[in-house]
């Protein structure tokens, strides 16, 4: 599992002595910091730096480390991400370095403005003399050290199992860190810089390939793979192939055994809520408030009913005594009288008796019967102003006119379409009838003759269906030459064209004064109506068809209509939207979780043209000054593996059948483990920094100044205390 962060301040700091050093393991991705002499380093952290925004006050604050998310959503990290000092184990951006530093020594307890304690720290193999010098001077002129000594992490874990016995003097040492891979051979204990070897792969690389795959197999949950649970999920769940080709056909068979080693991770998800039969006195309380509504709603109607006969009543008997004082009235006096009254005539009153009269019959709920609808439908007393010249009536009366003239045409049309209705009515009984007969008959003959018929009505309907629609070709192909619109238009459309052509053409000539004539808007109607006297020959056949389909389906149980729209013309059917469930919050993790740490052995699927971490190790020996057998198979007899990236399940038997297969046959193969491969090189360094001789091995601010950076170039670090 991953080491935790520790970055709660410490109290002691001052019960130190300026002799006893400060020990930090400066490491890619975690940086610790103690005291010489402890087995525990103080402060623990990522060696990360974050400068957002607050979403309030718009300050810049500066982050160092992995602090709590919760915190983090009071400030705006969109434009300012994590950011490193290092570049493939190597310190470049030593302004964020200061930042980690003045965070460092806070934690450690440090409370003055200078540090006056002796400090080792570490680096990576073959440390660049322009990174060590620009620490040293930071070290020396931003926090006043008195001394600084510099050691090979790696290094650090070996020497310090070595002590514990768990590796022997002449070795390996390999090391797959947070960002490279270093192999360093050591001779009588002291390491060889020489024959060391580094890749640029290492567990930034891994948490990296697998977020990716991750995201693009779960693109859905993006946002829930973020770097730091990717890390863990990495640690969790990761392992070493033995051989990777066989196991990846495991999981592509998809067996058992596949099953079995795939994890999942499942995400919050909360099920949506059941809904839950009412019950039955639920079912009896609604039924009871819908039972109240009703009988209010009825009675607010009856209420309104009663009214509204009372008016209608009122009304007719103002209308029956207005009638019969006009009776009384002379006959030249009847103007005058009816201009004081609103009526124009007789006959207008007695139209709204008979107006009134059906209403009331109406509201009333009374029947009225076929005498009764032609009474209505006489002209004379249900539109009095029809046949009254246009002189004699006002403004309103005129306005009246017009409306009953438009009520009179569309009653009369409402008519004949009713009596249209009923004679199709008993036309369609009389066929029923006669089918009938014929099927009593001959019922095989019949059936047979009804089948055919349909049969052509529906080829027939369908083909004019297509042409109206692909324009003249079945197969909705339309080839240069072919039928153009013009020709596929029926007689009313070609009319309606050329209609609308001839009143472009005379509208052009002189002054516009169409619509001054009745006949204009006469044309008017006819260009708007979008009619086809051909649709009624195919209103005819539909019709026919449908009386036969439903015929077909009384008499012959087997049969099956046909669908009535072109396929072409069917709208899609919508998309169903399946309801999410548990399954779709959930992450699995099959064959990510061995492809990932693969990279380790052959970076070449990352695109880095270097050799796996098991051809480093030949790498290493073949570059050592002396080529003695003998030592070559005590360098593979103790290889240790430290650093953050060993911890993989089976990397130790991985790496093992690796180098067997570079060494000759039966030369002997020893991997083992640091006790501690996280923090053995803090350990080993705070142990180097506790011996007496220690203080030997530094250089001073006063060397600093006097020999400069070509000193540095020569500094080396010596292990045999």
């Amino acid at each position: 599992m991953p080491f935790t962060s520790k970055i709660e301040r410490q109290t002691d700091y001052n019960d130190f002595p300026s002799s006893i050093p400060i020990v930090i393991d400066n490491g890619a991705s975690y940086f610790r910091i103690g005291w010489a002499g402890e087995s525990e380093p103080r402060v623990v952290f990522r060696n990360i730096v974050q400068r957002p925004r607050h979403k309030t006050t718009g300050e810049t604050v500066t982050i160092v480390g992995d602090h709590d998310p919760a915190l983090l959503k009071y400030f705006d990290c969109t434009r300012s991400g994590p950011r490193s000092a290092f570049d493939s184990d190597v310190v470049y951006q030593f302004e964020i370095m200061e930042y980690i530093l003045d965070f460092a020594f806070d934690r450690l307890g440090a409370n003055g403005s200078e540090i006056d304690h002796p400090i080792l720290i570490t680096e990576c193999v073959c440390n660049p003399v322009q990174s060590r010098s620009k620490m040293a001077e930071l070290l020396f002129e931003t926090y006043g050290v008195p001394s600084v000594a510099y050691g090979v992490d790696a290094a650090f874990s070996y020497k310090y199992n070595q002590q514990l016995g768990v590796c022997d003097k002449d070795g390996l040492a390999i090391c797959p860190g947070f960002s490279t891979t270093h192999v360093i051979p050591f001779v009588d204990g002291e390491p060889v810089y020489q024959g060391s070897c580094r890749t640029n792969v290492g567990g930034y690389h891994i948490t990296d390939y697998l977020k990716q795959l991750l995201s693009l197999k779960f693109p859905q949950h993006m946002a829930k793979l973020t770097w730091e649970k990717v890390e863990d999920l990495k640690m969790e769940h990761c392992y070493i192939a033995p051989d990777y080709f066989s196991e990846a056909q495991v999981f592509q068979k998809g067996t058992k055994e596949a099953e079995d080693k795939t994890r999942c991770w499942q995400l919050l998800w909360v099920p949506p809520p059941t809904e839950e039969p009412p019950s039955e006195e639920e079912i009896a309380r609604k039924a009871a408030i819908k039972e109240r509504q009703g009988q209010r709603l009825r009675e607010m109607a009856e209420a309104k009913r009663s009214s509204r006969i009372n008016e209608l009543e009122n009304q007719l008997h103002g209308l029956d005594f207005l009638l019969q004082q006009l009776e009384q009235v002379e006959e030249n006096d009847i103007p005058s009288f009816l201009a004081t009254t609103g009526y124009v005539s007789k006959q207008e009153i007695e139209a709204s008796i008979s107006k009134a009269t059906h209403s009331l019959r109406k509201a009333k709920g009374e029947p009225k019967g076929e005498q009764a609808e032609i009474e209505e439908s006489s002209t004379g007393e249900k539109y009095p102003l029809i046949h009254i010249p246009d002189h004699m009536l006002s403004l309103e009366q005129l306005k009246e006119k017009k409306r009953q003239i438009f009520l009179k045409t569309t009653t009369e049309g409402r008519l004949r379409a009713k009596q249209k209705r009923a004679e199709e009515g008993l036309e369609r009984e009389r066929k029923n009838q006669q089918d009938e007969e014929r099927r009593l008959e001959n019922p095989e003959l019949y059936l047979e003759q009804m089948r055919a018929k349909y049969k052509e009505l529906s080829e027939k309907v369908e083909q004019r269906k297509r042409l109206r629609t692909n324009g003249g070709h079945t197969n909705g192909n339309n080839p240069s030459g072919g039928v153009g619109r013009g020709e596929r238009l029926n007689a009313a459309q070609r009319e309606r064209m050329r209609l609308l052509t001839t009143a472009a053409f005379d509208r052009g000539k002189g002054e516009d004064t169409f619509g001054a004539k009745d006949e204009d808007w006469q044309l008017y109607k006819l260009m708007s109506k979008d009619n086809d006297d051909d649709e009624d020959g195919l209103d005819a056949d539909e019709v026919e068809l449908t009386r036969i389909s439903s015929r077909l389906q009384e008499v012959d149980p087997t049969f099956v209509p046909k669908q009535e729209v072109v396929p072409s013309q069917s709208a899609p059917e919508p998309p169903r939207i399946r309801p999410l469930t548990k399954e779709d919050f959930q992450i699995l993790i099959g064959v990510e979780r061995f492809r990932c740490p693969e990279i380790l052995f052959s970076p070449n699927w990352l695109g880095i043209d270097q050799v796996g971490l098991d051809e480093m190790a030949g790498v290493s020996i073949r570059r050592l000054p002396s080529k003695d057998p003998d030592l070559e198979e005590k360098l593979t007899s103790s290889i240790l593996l430290t650093g953050g990236s060993c911890i993989f399940p089976g990397i130790s038997e991985r790496l093992e059948a690796g180098i067997r297969m570079i060494r000759p046959c039966g030369a002997p193969i020893k991997i083992v483990r640091a006790l501690d491969p996280i923090l053995d090189a803090w350990r080993g360094a705070a142990l180097y920094a506790a011996d007496l001789q220690f203080p030997e091995q530094t250089f001073s601010k006063m060397d600093y100044y006097e020999k400069g950076e070509d000193w540095l170039r020569r500094y080396q670090f010596l292990y045999t205390l």
